[in-house]
């Protein structure tokens, strides 16, 4: 599968998230939705970007006692959401809970279906990208998550390549943290550019402000899809 384009829908309300959607449904397949617009919103905006067609990348980072986690995630997963995380730090069995519990979901089957799964994608936060962080703790996070039985991590496009390596080629890689050239670096540390995210390996590339801050996001979208297909 390419490498799929998420849009971070890092906005104040479902007012500003319905302008968003409204710019870009028709271009992005894929859509975050983090701790701001949920606070904000609730599942309310989940259920608008799947009307629009689109997938939910849930990234609330889940991180509780492994009880509290499997709630949450059978929820998310009743949701819709095609994918959602949970740091890794919280440990092995939090891992394990949440992962079984999205499997255990009362989803909607034909939600699901359409993503070409039983159950969301349940993946796990490494290091965040506005942190500074060494390849080794990365990969022992990764290694974690994996052993879990989860598929995939939140990671740098710095790590990617040594994380494909290292654990394989079907282990999903989700890589924030990227800046096109013509986009100002913000408060991201480990940054890359979205076509050198895809030849390092990452599976979806996750870009907020770049695209939503733009004079025209849909002409920004464009920019950034041609720059993954480049070659």
């Amino acid at each position: 599968m390419p490498t799929q384009l998420i849009v971070a829908l890092d906005l104040p309300s479902l007012e500003h998230a319905h302008r968003s959607l409204d710019q870009l449904a028709d271009t992005v397949g894929w859509f975050k939705v983090g701790l701001q617009l949920f606070t904000a919103a609730g599942p309310a905006v989940v259920r608008e970007v799947r009307a629009r067609g689109a997938k939910v990348f849930l990234d609330l980072k889940f991180h509780d006692i492994p009880n509290t986690v499997a709630g949450a995630a059978r929820s998310a997963a009743a949701l819709g959401v095609a994918m959602f995380n949970v740091h890794a730090s919280g440990g092995s069995e939090m891992m394990r809970a949440a992962k079984a519990a999205a499997s255990l979901s009362d989803a909607p089957s034909d939600e699901l279906s359409r993503h070409g799964a039983t159950r969301p994608l349940v993946i796990a936060v490494t290091i965040l990208t506005s942190q500074a962080a060494s390849e080794s703790d990365v990969l022992e996070l990764a290694r974690a998550a994996q052993a879990s039985g989860l598929d995939g991590v939140v990671c740098s496009a710095r790590e990617a390549a040594t994380l494909k390596r290292e654990l394989g080629a079907d282990f999903k890689l989700v890589c924030p943290g990227i800046r096109p050239a013509w986009s100002e670096t913000g408060d991201q540390k480990r940054i890359v550019s979205p076509r050198d995210a895809v030849k390092a390996g990452a599976d979806y590339i996750v870009v907020g402000r770049p695209i939503l801050d733009a004079p025209n996001p849909a002409d920004a979208a464009r920019r950034v899809l041609d720059e993954m297909s480049a070659g």
